[in-house]
């Protein structure tokens, strides 16, 4: 028989139990409600008879080494992965598990980018132009109408829509967002392996206090960007 301090723990413990349980269903009901906001530039184009959508995204702009790189995603209609947003909101285990779900799930996606030493030619804002537009022309089927975050893709000669914050806005763009930021992150691990240097695994390129300590010790490496890089470094390098 148990006792009344045994009931209470285990009436207790079922009452913690239950209460977990109610959370975590709010929790996906929220992502779900999330999910159906993030829908709402899809559904009004599905509406139309578009079925070829194609969000479009890029991270890498702001790092002192390495690509920019720029994803486009084309989503099916009953698309229903809870949890995809902007890249940088989430954490690096999720983007990893979200990056393979979207690549599953997809009618297509490709990734464009462009070079370090295309950016000092060009500039970041061309470059990051110029790696949408490679991603999307790589698209298999073809897209139809884009949804790309801040900008306007006037070479592309498609119907678009460029959404501030597009990223927190349209699950497609959302999606790209995660697949061009997966993907730069895996190069940038691969090129640490060959220039140790400056961390490039753990900051991705981006000028943290480990990258400038490698710039102050070592000079500059074939992946840095010199528009991005005070002068004494690209002094110190040619000499």
């Amino acid at each position: 028989m148990q006792s009344r301090s045994d009931r209470e723990d285990y009436l207790g413990k079922g009452l913690i139990e239950g209460v977990i349980e109610v959370k975590k269903e709010e929790r996906e009901l929220l992502a779900r409600q999330k999910l159906l906001e993030m829908m709402a530039f899809e559904k009004e184009l599905f509406a139309r008879g578009i079925r070829y959508i194609a969000g479009v995204d890029e991270v890498g702009r702001g790092p002192l080494a390495g690509p920019v790189v720029a994803a486009a995603v084309i989503l099916p209609e009953d698309f229903d992965v809870i949890g995809v947003d902007d890249s940088k909101k989430l954490s690096e285990k999720k983007r990893e598990e979200l990056f393979y779900i979207i690549k599953e799930k997809a009618i297509a996606y490709s990734v464009g980018m462009v070079d370090n030493k295309v950016i000092d030619e060009i500039n970041i804002l061309e470059a990051t132009k110029l790696a949408m537009k490679r991603a999307v022309l790589a698209l298999k089927p073809k897209a139809e109408y884009l949804l790309v975050d801040a900008l306007t893709l006037k070479d592309v000669k498609l119907p678009q829509n460029g959404i501030i914050k597009g990223d927190c806005k349209s699950v497609s763009i959302a999606a790209a967002s995660i697949i061009a930021k997966v993907t730069r992150d895996h190069m940038m691990k691969e090129f640490s392996k060959e220039f140790p240097y400056y961390a490039f695994e753990q900051n991705k390129g981006y000028g943290t206090k480990a990258h400038y300590k490698g710039l102050d010790d070592h000079g500059i490496c074939p992946l840095h960007r010199k528009s991005f890089l005070d002068l004494p470094y690209l002094i110190d390098n040619a000499e």
